[in-house]
């Protein structure tokens, strides 16, 4: 449904560019999962799509079509739930549904009904008439969501959409994405939690500093890579244990021993002995396979973004 392909941007005065050959693509049906540190270029990228930026280098297409072309007319087939409130504080529930449908065309009882489709989408029923400022997070995501389901999208970005939420209203949020996808929306989330991406996710997308790291099923992704988390006791013993450990692979610091990404589960024997024979006292060992935190953290590594 969504084919990306080459895509550059750099931003005036920069001197790299923040999308740099970016190639990916989205189906109906499917949640694909958006990821990256901050500064890895999903923002700008999401901007794209929803017509905020302007193209400089590459091509998009909408089932097969340029767009701009779609945009010009089929402008409502993109939706965006974006990270910050977007919809007018001082107007009720109600009326900043009505503004949103009217500004898409939608008019008369066509209007109506999708105002109230939306409203129960969102199960804002109770709050129709509640200025949006007066919301709570949770209730101020949910108007959100029904704003941006108006128009019937085919193409749905969620940027963010659980920051600042209660567990109950991230559940609801997560279901209703779900759902979207079952019913034949494509569907582009970006979110920096990762148990969630995992959740619902069908295909993942890594970026970092401008550049598709990966791209595939998480299933494909997370298939064969298995990783052994040690813990030991001693002073200096981790330090050690780092040094055993990174012979077999890569490893890394973690809590009170490290975690080493094991390409081949047959080591694990040899790793073991090895600990041992370096005099490590074990507190506790864990292999299993590697969770999609472990590999965004493999592949972007540990150091600070902006």
């Amino acid at each position: 449904m969504l084919a990306i392909r080459e895509l550059c941007f750099r931003y005036p005065g920069a001197t790299a560019d923040v999308l740099q050959q970016v190639s990916l693509s989205a189906v109906r049906g499917e949640v694909m999962g958006l990821l990256g540190p901050n500064g890895a270029g999903k923002t700008t990228l999401i901007a794209q799509l929803a017509g905020i930026l302007e193209m400089q280098q590459g091509q998009i297409e909408i089932d097969g079509l340029p767009l701009a072309e779609v945009r010009r007319t089929r402008a409502t087939c993109i939706a965006i739930a974006p990270q910050e409130y977007a919809f007018y504080p001082t107007l009720s529930v109600r009326e900043n549904l009505d503004c949103f449908a009217g500004v898409g065309g939608l008019r008369g009882a066509a209007k109506a009904e999708r105002i109230d489709t939306c409203i129960g989408l969102g199960q804002l029923q109770n709050y129709r008439s509640v200025q949006a400022q007066r919301l709570s997070g949770g209730l101020k995501r949910r108007l959100n969501l029904s704003i941006a389901l108006l128009h019937r999208p085919e193409l749905i970005l969620f940027d963010e959409p659980t920051v600042g939420v209660d567990p109950q209203s991230r559940a609801f949020l997560l279901d209703a994405i779900r759902q979207l996808a079952r019913e034949g929306c494509a569907v582009i989330y970006t979110s920096h939690y990762m148990e969630e991406v995992q959740a619902i996710a069908d295909r993942i997308v890594i970026l970092d500093q401008g550049r598709v790291l990966c791209q595939g099923t998480l299933q494909d992704l997370l298939a064969g890579a298995a990783t052994l988390r040690v813990e030991v006791e001693g002073e200096g013993a981790q330090d050690r244990l780092l040094q055993v450990l990174s012979t077999f692979g890569q490893a890394a610091a973690q809590g009170r021993g490290a975690v080493l990404a094991l390409g081949d589960p047959v080591l694990l024997p040899e790793v073991l002995r090895s600990v041992a024979s370096a005099g490590l006292q074990l507190r506790q060992a864990h292999f299993g396979q590697t969770d999609l935190e472990q590999l965004f953290m493999s592949l972007t590594h540990r150091s600070l973004r902006d």
